[in-house]
């Protein structure tokens, strides 16, 4: 029986066949390579500033939990994110099981002053080049879904783009992977994109194994201030949450009690 990850590229592989109709590969490319670097690098520079950093999504749905914000005021979120706190957003814009849009990331990115992330199923190169046309900051690269070799050429392709690129592991095969693909950032998922479980010491047990020249994000799983500390003393540069926020009535105030300011 074929898990949600393999769905989720099967879905993206179609989305990106259907774009390539209206814009081909060859124009999206060089759009993307005339478009200016105005901040090389952001998100990496931003989440590697020092001390625990917070990168807060802007998600509506997932597979996993079903609608999560009805109402969706994304643009309000963002803000709130950057007002309280937030080094970077992580914008969704897979749009069957996230209800995520290529629009929400564009808008965010051109209304707040942080990096933006393009949190998508990286499937096609097609993608990286979109994602700096929607003046995302960095783009999620998933070793489940990549092999060692497409992680190392799409990460050549992020860097040609002054994009940055969080490649996601899950196990210590993957782990392995990201770091000879030349991964400077790597996010660790806690939570199995295969089964939906979560497992917090997932973070802990490979931040140990990685080499500490990697910037380190722990992914999914942080709900309070005693998590984020755990993770911290483990030496995570960053924490990528999502649910806990959207669920909360004020993101920006359950931010800052993620933080231990309120």
């Amino acid at each position: 029986m074929r898990n949600i990850l393999d769905q989720l590229a099967d879905a993206a592989r179609k989305r990106v066949e259907r774009q390539k109709e209206s814009i081909p590969f060859g124009e999206m490319k060089e759009r993307a390579l005339r478009e200016p670097v105005t901040q090389e690098f952001a998100f990496e520079r931003a989440i590697g500033a020092g001390g625990i950093r917070f990168i807060c999504e802007c998600k509506k749905a997932s597979p996993s939990k079903g609608l999560i914000a009805p109402e969706f005021p994304y643009l309000d979120i963002a803000v709130a994110y950057e007002k309280s706190g937030a080094a970077a957003v992580s914008v969704l814009t897979e749009p069957e099981w996230f209800l995520g849009s290529d629009r929400y990331l564009q808008e965010i990115a051109d209304t707040v002053h942080i990096p933006c992330l393009r949190k998508d199923f990286t499937v096609d190169p097609y993608m990286i080049y979109q994602a700096k046309l929607l003046h995302a900051s960095a783009v999620l690269l998933i070793c489940a879904l990549l092999d060692t070799d497409t992680l190392k050429k799409d990460i050549e392709i992020c860097d040609r783009l002054g994009l940055s690129a969080l490649v996601e592991a899950h196990d210590e095969n993957e782990l392995d992977s990201a770091v000879r693909a030349g991964a400077r950032i790597i996010g660790v998922n806690n939570r199995n994109l295969k089964d939906f479980t979560v497992d917090l010491s997932n973070s802990l047990r490979l931040r140990e194994k990685a080499p500490d020249s990697v910037l380190f994000v722990a992914e999914s799983g942080i709900h309070t201030q005693e998590d984020v500390r755990t993770l911290e003393s483990y030496g995570v540069n960053a924490v990528l949450v999502g649910e806990q926020l959207m669920r909360a009535a004020d993101p920006g105030t359950e931010l800052k009690k993620l933080m231990g300011e309120v």
